[in-house]
């Protein structure tokens, strides 16, 4: 089958997250299986205007800005005469429209619905563009079949007019070869990792207000924030101002292989995301053999099992946060029980099932649309 993707970024992109890895993890393998698959993405500086990855064709062309339109004047120009079986559109940020001008069967992808938290992230005139776009396409949207890849998100879809008939649910996985315990042992001192895009939206100033009351509590204890995005130069002004310099690291971009050495060492990972469309680096802390403290909201509570697999506490609670971190970090039999139980889980996910279920819905969405 010749499948082409539409995506704003690929993975190698310095802004990539978890969509990216998903798209990666899952269409690599699809292409393993003997598919043509070409993903047409937004270039950055020093991309190649063409590439490979792992049997992946990448097609890079535009800016990050303007990138949906590129992608209608691409489909004209260039991949309308290709005759592909089919174009999936990842819907995210400014949707593309796809099902507006598409000959071919469309098949949505969707790891959440950005809604009112756009507005968390971008300043007001841009944040009513992306709010705005993603509302007025829905419409369009609803007409076509659509993989979703959490409960949550399920939920919302269906809360937003979607048919359940046209939503196929197909979980995350985990790159088990990679995220795993690795014989490292924990840090010495108590240590509080968490990682990310560093956005506005992820809310890793919650984070470090929470560490100034851990730190009351339990002074050795130490913050490793890993990770980049332009929100780096506002955090570490706030690190500094609530006098947490000596405290707190900055790893920057870091090598997947790093990732998973910073995940071995920590006592608890913390997400403090505002939303998401799933906890993959919960999931990834899990396989590492470390339990999460993550807030309890869309994908996170799909990832985290309170009580169970690690600990949630209410978004935007700094107090109840610390709290949970505290416990975290002082009874090591919670730990020790929340940890066992999130390593057993983290096996449930595996990208390979995912992919094989991905090509079963795309199958059977062609089948239905020819």
């Amino acid at each position: 089958m010749k499948i082409l993707i539409f995506n704003w970024q690929d993975l190698s992109h310095p802004l990539a997250g978890g969509a990216e890895v998903h798209l990666h993890e899952t269409y690599s393998r699809i292409a393993n299986m003997g598919h043509d698959v070409t993903l047409f993405c937004s270039s950055y500086d020093g991309a190649k205007p063409t590439d490979e990855s792992n049997g992946i064709k990448i097609i890079r062309q535009g800016g990050r800005f303007l990138f949906n339109y590129v992608v209608m004047q691409k489909y004209f120009s260039t991949f309308k005469n290709q005759k592909f079986d089919l174009i999936v559109d990842d819907v995210n940020k400014i949707p593309f429209c796809t099902p507006a001008y598409v000959a071919e069967p469309v098949l949505g992808e969707l790891h959440h619905l950005l809604g009112t938290s756009v507005f968390k992230e971008a300043v007001f005139p841009l944040a009513s563009y992306v709010y705005l776009a993603e509302r007025a396409s829905l419409p369009l949207y609803r007409k076509i079949h659509f993989m979703i890849h959490s409960p949550s998100t399920v939920t919302e879809v269906n809360a937003n007019g979607f048919s359940p008939e046209r939503v196929h649910y197909v979980p995350y996985g985990m790159n088990h070869s990679l995220f795993r315990q690795t014989g490292i042992e924990k840090s010495s001192v108590p240590l509080i990792g968490a990682l990310g895009r560093l956005k506005k939206y992820k809310s890793f100033d919650h984070l470090l207000e929470a560490f100034v009351i851990v730190k009351k509590i339990v002074p050795d204890s130490k913050l490793v924030i890993v990770g980049d995005g332009d929100d780096k130069p506002r955090l570490m002004e706030l690190t500094n101002t609530l006098g947490l310099k000596e405290s707190v690291t900055f790893t920057g971009f870091v090598s997947e292989a790093e990732k998973v050495q910073w995940l071995n060492r920590m006592h608890v990972a913390v997400n403090t995301s505002a939303k998401e469309g799933w906890g993959l680096t919960a999931i990834e802390a899990n396989a590492c053999g470390t339990t999460t403290v993550s807030s309890n909201v869309q994908g996170l509570r799909d990832a985290v099992i309170d009580g169970e697999t690690g600990l949630l506490y209410e978004y935007g609670d700094r107090e109840q946060l610390a709290e949970k971190i505290i416990l975290s970090l002082r009874d090591t039999n919670l730990r020790e029980r929340l940890t066992s139980n999130a390593l057993k889980r983290s096996k449930e996910f595996d990208w390979q099932i995912g992919a094989e279920k991905t090509m079963e819905v795309i199958e059977q969405v062609t089948r239905k649309m020819k």
